[in-house]
């Protein structure tokens, strides 16, 4: 639902729960003139603040976006909040990356599960602060018994009952986040290394299909992921989909995750592993069966034969030595040590979601490699002329 800001077009995502009482235009419209005048519902249902009094205004709270990707702030009322510090424009935002922002089953219990628990810790924090704001309003002597049921009740029965009621209800969560994907279920193998991420499909047929620093999914079908690190303790979080977990060296760790909506998401790694650490990130693609199937056989083949100034690319490709460390499957390019490039031209992102991927960017990467990424074990290739540069670029680019 557009909304103009200062000239700058705004959609409104909801946090809220429910839908807030009060007028409600009833296809879902708004007709507030500004972020500021926008409350609503994560079903899309909005209204007017001027129309609702001011206590509804605090259990109703809306995230607005501009066009402009690194603006985020926090609506209540009519009070924006900043939500995020700038951000780089070459670095990819446009998945979503919040654990309030559920699209998975595992991902709506946990979700879940923080709003119960601010919800006790706001009752213990009142209770508390209430009994210290009492003692400084009211100083002197004061009845023994009601003194000794205020700090005995309030400071220690109250916070203790919340605490346990959290604790169980936490609890019982954890059998079904924690129960194995059924068999038959799509496995998928991701290896954390420093700093990008080794994906491999297990097909039905028994074969394997490896790519990098992308995952496609289908929705509504649970997925098992199987875990592991080639060289320090990484973590594997994608928070609309579901929790996170370690990636050990030496150890394979699983994770169930069931999305329920299709869209794009980031997943990070969440576990500080080195100099790149920030910059280890990838984008999941969810997406139905059918589309999912059709991306899984093109990921099988192997790259086209090129002709033109791609060929002399690969040739570029080859004489620098980078099938040494990259794979192209249908070329001699067998490397296994970086990112199997097979289809590298139509991933989304260059360097584990560093920066879009498009011609400019990538020309960048290859001359700037230590520039935009510090740290990471690719060399530079500056001795590269301007022609040898554009035919490379061109190659990777048409690896479909």
């Amino acid at each position: 639902m557009p909304l103009l800001e200062n000239g700058r077009e705004l959609s409104v995502r909801y946090l809220s729960r429910e839908a807030p009482p009060g007028p409600s235009p009833a296809n879902g419209t708004c007709n507030a003139s500004s972020a500021h005048d926008i409350v609503g519902d994560r079903r899309g249902n909005t209204f007017s603040p001027r129309a609702c009094p001011a206590w509804r205004l605090l259990l109703t709270t809306a995230i607005w976006r501009p066009t402009d990707p690194n603006m985020r702030c926090m609506v209540t009322g009519r009070i924006a909040i900043p939500l995020s510090i700038y951000r780089p424009p070459s670095m990819n935002f446009a998945a979503s990356q919040s654990a309030l922002d559920p699209a998975g089953v595992g991902a709506d219990s946990i979700a879940d599960l923080f709003w119960v628990m601010l919800f006790g810790g706001s009752l213990i924090w009142l209770i508390v602060v209430g009994l210290a704001v009492y003692a400084i309003v009211f100083p002197g002597q004061h009845d023994q018994k009601k003194t000794r049921m205020l700090v005995i009740g309030g400071g220690a029965v109250f916070p203790t009952l919340v605490l346990t009621a959290l604790l169980a209800y936490g609890l019982a969560m954890l059998p079904e986040l924690q129960r194995p994907a059924p068999d038959g279920s799509q496995v998928i193998e991701v290896t954390g290394v420093r700093w990008w991420w080794r994906v491999v499909y297990q097909t039905t047929d028994g074969n394997k299909v490896e790519t990098a620093n992308e995952i496609h999914l289908p929705v509504n079908e649970p997925i098992e992921f199987k875990l592991k690190s080639d060289d320090v303790i990484h973590a594997f979080w994608i928070p609309s989909l579901g929790g996170k977990i370690d990636m050990i060296p030496g150890r394979e760790n699983r994770l169930k995750l069931v999305p329920n909506r299709i869209g794009v998401y980031r997943g990070v790694c969440a576990e500080y592993c080195g100099e790149a650490h920030t910059q280890m990130a990838f984008d999941v693609m969810v997406e139905s069966r059918e589309d999912y199937d059709e991306w899984l056989r093109q990921q099988k083949t192997p790259a086209v034969e090129m002709s033109g100034l791609a060929k002399r690319g690969q040739r570029v490709f080859e004489s620098s030595g980078c099938g040494a460390c990259h794979a192209i499957r249908g070329t001699s390019s067998d490397g296994v040590v970086g990112p199997d490039l097979t289809h590298f031209g139509s991933r989304r992102s260059i360097g584990a979601s560093v920066m879009p991927n498009n011609p400019d960017n990538l020309t960048r990467w290859v001359t700037e490699t230590h520039r935009i990424k510090p740290g990471v074990e690719m060399p530079t290739f500056e001795v590269l002329n301007d022609a040898e540069l554009q035919s490379l670029v061109r190659y990777l680019g048409e690896l479909k």
